[in-house]
């Protein structure tokens, strides 16, 4: 999406340390999850785009 960690943590609403942890496959909430995938514009029913699990 061409967004740096920073970018995308100021539209997330997290910190770059948590998109960094989330990134390097450390487990993260539910709601850290929801808005990572709304910050990046993807549909919820299209998750699996970014995460695996």
């Amino acid at each position: 999406m061409l967004l740096s960690k920073a970018e995308l943590a100021r539209k997330a609403g997290i910190s770059p340390l948590t998109v960094d942890r989330v990134e390097r496959g450390f487990q993260c909430r539910v709601d850290t999850k929801r808005k990572l995938i709304q910050a990046l514009g993807i549909k919820l029913a299209d998750k699996n785009k970014v995460f695996a699990d």
